[in-house]
């Protein structure tokens, strides 16, 4: 069963950047719309049942908690304008992995805030963004286009890391209805300030074009996340987030297939370093977690969560 769910969480989550492409393309729907609606559809979800059940949950909402949910929904939504642009003007495949970039980021953020790395993850960092500049070179020499949605992408990596950093310090006494509900809606009133400031149109789509709004939320939002937060309670969460990493291959045969994308043969070479440069860093931190785990129990304190930081927001 947990086979089952996890290669519907793959395939939701991979299917993210060729739909919005798709969507993008053959559609009036602008970016902006599509991280509004996507965040604002899921922040209702995720509130039915909270509201149904304990409604007072909204009101007991602290200063901290606040605050660190507001800089999780900034960064979200500049996430999604980064990374959603990018696919105007990079391809699909190039854009996922360097926006799945977002755990060898939040090593880096944790470098520079003194946390001490093992070899492994500082490696794996090496490796992956080794692979960043192999596309970025490649997109280079074919489109000045290619080579800004590229660093775009990048950005949207970086923005989500610091989502998932801000988002687990919020959480740390936030239930996830609450969080996910604030978090979301925050995000979608300000990528909706963002769309007036700029311009795009947030209604007023063709059929076609709500259809594909439709789709991208339902499987990357709701299926495809769903699915891995379930799989969190029931597997390790070092073979979810190594999972989780199927996205950046899932999403260029999703591409190759159903929008004939074709890549040079350099790219997808460094497609395959950043998918083995952040197997070795959740590889690395994992085994960092478990060593200080051990080690915080033979002192007799209280061991630190082995949850590693979600990898995908996508």
């Amino acid at each position: 069963m947990n086979f089952l769910i996890a290669a519907v969480g793959v395939l939701g989550v991979a299917s993210s950047g060729p739909l919005i492409a798709a969507t993008l393309g053959a559609t009036t729907v602008s970016a902006l719309a599509i991280a509004f609606w996507r965040n604002a559809i899921g922040a209702a979800v995720m509130a039915t049942p909270t509201v149904v059940r304990e409604p007072r949950q909204f009101g007991r909402i602290t200063g901290p908690e606040f605050r660190w949910s507001l800089l999780a929904a900034v960064a979200l939504a500049l996430h999604f304008a980064c990374f959603i642009t990018s696919l105007q003007l990079t391809s699909v495949a190039a854009a996922t992995a360097l926006v799945c970039l977002q755990s060898a980021w939040i090593a880096v953020f944790q470098l520079l805030r003194g946390t001490r790395h093992r070899w492994q993850v500082l490696a794996g960092l090496g490796i992956a963004f080794g692979g960043v500049v192999t596309i970025t070179g490649f997109d280079m020499g074919s489109s000045p286009d290619a080579l800004l949605g590229d660093l775009l992408a990048v950005a949207g990596g970086a923005l989500a890391g610091l989502y998932t950093l801000a988002g687990g310090k919020a959480r740390q006494t936030m239930t996830t209805g609450t969080y996910t509900t604030l978090c979301y809606g925050m995000c979608a009133a300000f990528v909706a300030v963002l769309a007036l400031f700029s311009g795009q149109p947030l209604v007023g789509f063709d059929a076609v074009g709500w259809v594909g709004i439709l789709a991208i939320t339902v499987c990357a939002q709701l299926v495809g996340h769903t699915a891995f937060n379930h799989l969190l309670a029931t597997m390790s969460p070092l073979l979810v987030s190594m999972i989780i990493l199927l996205e950046i291959p899932g999403a260029a045969v999703l591409a190759a297939v159903f929008l004939h994308e074709t890549l040079p043969a350099g790219t997808y070479g460094g497609l395959g370093l950043i998918l083995v440069g952040l197997a070795v860093v959740v590889l690395g931190q994992r085994s960092g977690f478990r060593k200080r785990r051990e080690g915080s129990v033979a002192r007799g304190d209280e061991p630190p969560s082995d949850r590693l930081a979600e990898l995908g927001t996508d």
